[in-house]
């Protein structure tokens, strides 16, 4: 058994803090964007600038940050990206024109993009000094901070989101600030001794040129459907005629279910281990999607979004993790490819959606979460657990 150390412990309750952040800051963004919209008095062209803008940023972001993401840069890359993120937040909400809008947005892409290279490589190395898997449960602090950040949104519909924004982005600065000289220690918590070496560390080697863009196509996959989830999870069941409240519902039971399955998949993780874990979660998520929109009933439609989010919650820790054998740049190209397909992911469902029907449309999630199914002993076998 493992015996883990006070500084890795320390590490893992930082990290927890430093992923609560940034699914905070992403959800109250994306809560108060159509405020954001008609401050700014922006055509719906134009906010697909200003989004295309975090897009490129986040882009620019994540290859920066895995060519910068050594051990001893990784605390001033935490602490960087993350006091930038927030600073930027604040920034989005004093932007009251078009041109001001897509330069915060740039910005905000590029400290998202670093921070998120910089946290999953740091979480990666604190895994290595666990000796056990503990990715799921720090992903679980992303989405539980999602939640929390759209329920302050939610909560101050009265409050104009330029001072939402602000209140937020202060605080959370103020918050990395004080970790700042905790976050020091960080560098040097990923080296396990004999003792503390787990199994599932046992035989682990960094992926082939191959096998990585094969870890970045199934996150591409698997975030292509968080990414229709998000959008068109609501629209669906809006088709189903359902209320907007119990609309509002699908992606909420959605976002529980996936924080429930990441708070306990690392324990499943280390009893049966990632291929055999993320080969699970993808066939119930493909056959949960499946159920739901081809069935023309709201309940069986929430269950159907529910078991989605549950099997797909594990699936981008362990392939980050896999990733994480090979080092930062490793990290920065799985994360890369995979943002692409949750960039792309509504947008794409959209169009099919035009051409066919949105029920028929969002089979492409079910039929992308079963490939991934199908590939994942291929994609991390010796790479994770």
């Amino acid at each position: 058994m493992s015996r883990t150390t006070a500084p890795a412990r320390r590490s893992r309750g930082l990290l927890t803090g430093y992923f609560l952040g940034l699914g905070m800051v992403m959800a109250v963004w994306g809560a108060r964007m159509p405020a954001v919209q008609q401050a700014a008095h922006l055509s719906t062209a134009h906010l697909s600038l200003v989004l295309l803008a975090a897009a490129f940023g986040m882009v620019a972001g994540l290859q920066t940050g895995g060519r910068l993401a050594r051990p001893e840069r990784l605390p001033a890359l935490l602490t960087c990206g993350a006091a930038g993120l927030a600073g930027c937040l604040a920034l989005l909400g004093q932007g009251h024109s078009l041109l001001t809008l897509l330069a915060a947005a740039l910005a905000f892409g590029i400290a998202h993009g670093v921070l998120d290279v910089a946290v999953n490589t740091a979480a990666v190395r604190c895994q290595n000094a666990y000796g056990r898997p503990i990715m799921s449960s720090l992903h679980a602090a992303y989405s539980l901070g999602a939640l929390g950040g759209a329920a302050v949104a939610a909560a101050t519909t009265r409050t104009t989101h330029s001072d939402l924004f602000l209140a937020v982005g202060l605080t959370l600065v103020v918050a990395v600030l004080a970790a700042a000289l905790p976050t020091q220690a960080l560098s040097g918590t990923d080296q396990p001794t004999p003792p503390t070496r787990h199994k599932h560390e046992e035989g682990r080697r960094a992926p082939s040129p191959a096998k990585l863009w094969l870890l970045g196509a199934l996150a591409a996959a698997c975030l292509l459907g968080e990414g229709a989830a998000a959008d068109w999870a609501a629209v669906h069941l809006h088709t189903l005629h359902a209320t907007t409240a119990i609309s509002a519902a699908a992606f909420a039971l959605y976002s529980a279910a996936m924080a429930l399955g990441r708070l306990t998949g690392d324990r499943l993780t280390a009893v049966f281990g990632a291929p055999t874990m993320v080969r699970v979660g993808a066939m119930l998520a493909a056959a949960g999607l499946a159920t739901g929109v081809l069935a023309a009933s709201v309940p069986v439609a929430l269950a159907g979004w529910t078991v989605f989010g549950l099997g797909l919650s594990g699936t981008v820790p362990s392939l980050i993790t896999a990733a994480g054998a090979g080092g930062p740049k490793a990290v920065a190209t799985v994360s890369v490819t995979g943002y692409l397909g949750l960039l792309a992911g509504p947008a794409l469902v959209g169009a099919l959606a035009s051409a066919t029907t949105l029920s028929t449309a969002l089979l492409l999630p079910a039929l992308l979460a079963a490939a991934v199914a199908a590939l994942a002993h291929c994609a991390l076998e010796n790479t994770t657990s």
